[in-house]
């Protein structure tokens, strides 16, 4: 494409679009990276350039671009019916996704409502919950216990549950209140993982103690918190938490948009401690990061609450216009379809070992205080002084730095303040992996140890 062609959508971009979490100031002074392309793991931008896709297009590309069975999956699709209301009536994609979902989620998981994305679908949890102690004459319990810098995304309900200052400390004049506790963050805590963990524990067996017949339910971040840094979870903790809830009569929520559909190893994070939540929410790798399709599944027990003679009114007046989109399920059942032919967590788990085994050549670096992993999601921690751990200041913008001499090299990615992710897609092969973490590796090091550090 001419320089002319780009200098024209640079403008029209400049003029027309304001970006998600972005400061439009900073962005408006630089070259606008526009993508043009995509195929397989990389990304091609208007003037030809290709970049490998570090992030997954925010975390939730599965099998790569633009593969040959999800587009044939949509325009099958689409030469059938490209979207019909559930409000009233169903679609074929909807049931026989919905079917193929309640196979794969934790035992006891048997109803699947649709929405339109992670944060439409805590939105759903949150207020089913409530709902689900509210019809059965329980209206006491109608807060909610949240964890230290989670993020459930960006509707009201969402960011009520939410507890990330930088995101959403100026809208809490709106919000409801809740009660946080600690993620156990073990690289920040003193006593590392065991201390984090019980911190973590002994602060939510306080709290039910004590407040546990107001509370309508916990949500959390199964085993890897995401955007609070890529925090992963020591182990057992989440199990220990799930039976906490049960114990005390509290629903146990998982908010799996970020770590469901294989990003961790296995299907669900839950699986890997054998939890089954009363409500989950599902979305970004569910439609392969194709379309916008989000879930929340929940079990009999919370479905029966709302199972009532019309005129009692304990229906869930809830809905969305796009909600279970037959384009959306029908290439969800595609990409279902690929994890099982091609075995996709198998391949996870080793290429997870594989990224592994190639960062450990950055746990020496002067300025890496943590590399911290669970399957494919990978946070890596940058420190002013690895001794003392020191922070960068949020004014020196490491990770920014980072990521943008990484995009210079040829990867994608964003940064979460100091800590640089790399979540690829799941189907990267070794070898492009390799690649991926050579660059990643190089723009850690030319910025936190060059002549600009």
């Amino acid at each position: 494409m001419s320089l002319q062609y780009y200098e024209r959508l640079s403008n029209k971009n400049k003029a027309y679009l304001w970006h998600p979490f972005t400061q439009m100031k900073d962005y408006n002074r630089s070259d606008p990276l526009i993508i043009e392309r995509a195929e397989g793991v990389r990304l091609f931008d208007v003037q030809g350039n290709a970049y490998f896709d570090g992030f997954s297009s925010v975390w939730l590309n599965v099998h790569g671009h633009n593969i040959p069975e999800l587009n044939k999956a949509i325009t099958d699709q689409l030469g059938q019916l490209a979207h019909s209301t559930l409000l009233g009536m169903a679609n074929v994609p909807a049931i026989e996704l919905a079917e193929k979902l309640i196979q794969l989620a934790p035992s006891g998981l048997n109803k699947v409502f649709y929405s339109d994305s992670g944060a439409t679908g805590v939105e759903i949890a949150i207020k089913m919950a409530f709902q689900y102690w509210h019809n059965q004459g329980c209206h006491q319990k109608k807060s909610f216990i949240t964890m230290n810098q989670a993020y459930h995304g960006d509707t009201i309900g969402a960011v009520s549950v939410g507890a990330i200052p930088l995101y959403h400390d100026v809208f809490r004049p709106m919000l409801f209140p809740s009660h946080t506790i600690p993620y156990p963050y073990a690289y920040r805590h003193k006593d590392g993982a065991a201390g984090a963990k019980e911190a973590t524990l002994t602060a939510l067996r306080t709290l039910l103690e004590t407040r546990s017949e107001e509370v309508a339910a916990l949500i959390v971040e199964p085993i890897v918190q995401g955007a609070s840094g890529i925090i992963v979870m020591p182990p057992g903790c989440l199990r220990e938490m799930a039976l906490l809830c049960r114990q005390y009569d509290v629903l146990f929520i998982a908010d799996e948009v970020a770590t469901g559909f294989g990003r961790t190893g296995a299907m669900f994070a839950c699986d890997l401690e054998g939890v089954s939540p009363d409500l989950m929410v599902i979305g970004k790798g569910l439609t392969g990061g194709y379309l916008p399709v989000a879930a929340t599944l929940a079990t009999d027990e919370i479905y029966d609450a709302f199972y009532a003679d019309y005129e009692e009114q304990k229906t869930f007046f809830h809905g969305h216009s796009f909600t279970g989109n037959p384009l959306g399920c029908a290439v969800a059942i595609a990409s279902l379809k690929l994890f099982e032919e091609r075995n996709l967590l198998t391949t996870v788990r080793t290429n997870a070992s594989f990224v592994e085994r190639k960062l450990h050549m950055l746990t020496e670096r002067p300025h890496v205080g943590e590399i911290r992993q669970k399957g494919l999601m990978i946070g890596i921690e940058l420190v002013r002084d690895k001794a003392s751990r020191e922070p960068y200041d949020w004014a020196d913008r490491i990770g920014v730095r980072v990521t943008m001499r990484a995009r210079e090299l040829g990867l994608l990615t964003r940064p979460l303040g100091n800590v640089v992710v790399f979540i690829p897609p799941l189907a990267s092969t070794s070898d492009e992996l390799d690649a991926m973490l050579d660059i990643l590796a190089d723009s850690i090091i030319d910025v936190t140890e060059g002549d600009a550090a």
